[in-house]
């Protein structure tokens, strides 16, 4: 899989340590890439006994890291999410417009990125049966099928 560049390479780091966690099922923006380090595992004590993270500009940076250090988890994306699909209750999708951030597997960048018409034909009434195959890119849009 070829992954997304961050938005803004300069503000690697600098988003706070707590965000979102999955959900929301599209994607606007990748903001960095992170590595979740644990000292239970064998990662050194550099924050007092809590976890910690560092921040990388790229997956591959933030792979190699990953796999060269003790204690270290799979890298994280944090991404940027400017409208989302919600799903409170199974089944039940609300169009959310409003911006957060959130932390997810890397492999739910395998997810098209949101265009203008992503969650209006998530949301339109002939949908396909299994409409989360617009998100996942299995199904075809109506805006690319003509």
């Amino acid at each position: 899989m070829q992954y997304p560049p961050v938005l803004e390479p300069s503000k690697v780091g600098t988003y706070p340590a707590l965000a979102k966690a999955g959900g929301g099922f599209v994607w606007d923006a990748v903001l960095e890439y992170r590595v979740w380090c644990h000292t239970e595992r064998g990662a050194p004590d550099d924050e007092d006994g809590s976890d910690y993270y560092y921040a990388f500009a790229s997956y591959e940076d933030a792979d190699a890291f990953s796999r060269t250090n003790d204690g270290t988890e799979e890298p994280l994306v944090l991404v940027l999410q400017r409208k989302y699909i919600e799903e409170s209750i199974p089944g039940q999708y609300v169009h959310v417009q409003e911006q957060r951030i959130t932390e997810w597997p890397v492999a739910f960048l395998s997810r098209p990125q949101r265009d203008a018409t992503t969650i209006p034909e998530f949301f339109a009434s002939n949908t396909p049966a299994n409409r989360l195959e617009i998100l996942r890119g299995l199904a075809l849009r109506k805006s690319r099928d003509t």
